[in-house]
């Protein structure tokens, strides 16, 4: 099987399927009701795809990303200076290969909790496994139980994928071991018209 690599200067541009932010909402994240209440900050957020699905849950959600989309502003999270705790939640699908620095900043960011989309081999590797997972292990992994398909530089409803997800929280809260789960089959509940259309940018 085919393996995806990308290049160092990539935009890794990947939009996420809208149903599968939703399953985090859902189906992972406790509390759903008091998220009105909370800020949320979406760092990679491409062409506004999972930030969209953010507005339906979260009171405030800011949106940015290294590249121009033409939906947030242009920051680099790695690099863009932010306060301890400037939001409650961190919630992207950044990109693969600089996913262990988006957590390990994001965790500094964020004050109740950072969740990121990735390929489940993300749980594999010595070098995430000292820099994160030893120390810091998250503590929900969702994993997918229905495929969820991403595809370069568009969101495509017919799109499909070898490659299993799974959701990575960390919540700041909790101090248990980490818990597995499964999220169900959920895409025909989840999807909502109007989902494949290019989201405008909220102001």
């Amino acid at each position: 099987m085919s393996q995806r690599v990308e290049a160092l200067d990539s935009p890794d541009d990947f939009p996420t399927p809208p149903w599968a932010t939703r399953a985090l909402i859902e189906y992972v994240i406790d509390n759903k009701e008091g998220l009105s209440f909370l800020t949320c900050m979406e760092p990679a957020c491409g062409a506004g795809h999972m930030s969209k699905v953010l507005h339906e849950y979260f009171g405030t959600v800011s949106s940015s990303d290294t590249f121009s989309y033409g939906y947030g502003p242009v920051r680099d999270f790695l690099v863009q200076p932010y306060a301890t705790n400037a939001y409650d939640w961190i919630i992207t699908n950044p990109p693969f290969r600089l996913a262990e620095e988006f957590v390990l900043r994001a965790l500094k960011v964020a004050r109740v909790g950072v969740a990121i989309l990735a390929r489940t081999v993300f749980l594999e590797s010595v070098g995430r496994y000292e820099g994160i997972f030893e120390k810091q292990p998250p503590t929900k992994f969702a994993q997918f139980c229905e495929r969820v398909p991403m595809v370069r530089g568009r969101l495509e409803k017919t799109a499909t994928t070898a490659t299993g997800y799974a959701w990575f929280v960390w919540e700041k809260s909790q101090t248990t071991a980490p818990i597995l789960m499964w999220i169900p089959p959920c895409r025909r509940d989840l999807e909502r018209d109007g989902d494949y259309d290019r989201p405008r940018p909220v102001v």
